[in-house]
């Protein structure tokens, strides 16, 4: 995949991300029950005392972790190529302890975090790989 290929998946799944995060914001302050292809899972999840993180909402945090994604993959430069590779690891273990949380703690799983879970997997994925080919190419032009 070329970089321009890597930057428009990594972006196209971000932002199917932040549908997701505004979704699940939506849902946490309107106060209602989210739509859910298995019998109450979302809910129970959404309700749960871990649905929080010292008072922010979980999809809150996923929301500006999107956001912040999607921003830097879209942005020219090292820089944000670096930033969109760390926030999108940091994302993928945040994304492992929620869904350990959903599976051993709540009892109960969501499928809006699941599909994030994967989202952020595939993002961790791709924004490390673009990482990872802009150090190779700055070394070697570098030598």
């Amino acid at each position: 995949m070329s970089d321009g290929q890597l930057r428009a998946a990594a972006a196209a799944a971000a932002g199917l991300g932040l549908a997701i995060a505004i979704y699940l914001t939506y849902v946490h302050y309107a106060g209602i029950e989210p739509i859910c292809a298995t019998s109450g899972g979302c809910e129970r999840v959404q309700t749960s005392s871990y649905a929080k993180v010292a008072g922010v909402p979980v999809a809150v945090m996923g929301l500006i972790g999107y956001t912040a994604i999607l921003t830097a993959t879209l942005l020219p430069g090292e820089w944000p190529r670096l930033a969109a590779s760390w926030l999108a690891l940091v994302g993928f273990g945040f994304s492992l302890y929620l869904t350990y949380l959903e599976l051993f703690e709540i009892d109960a799983i969501c499928q809006w975090c699941v599909a994030s879970a994967v989202l952020m997997s595939v993002l961790a994925v791709l924004t490390t790989i673009r990482a990872i080919r802009s150090e190779s190419y700055t070394g070697n032009r570098a030598a």
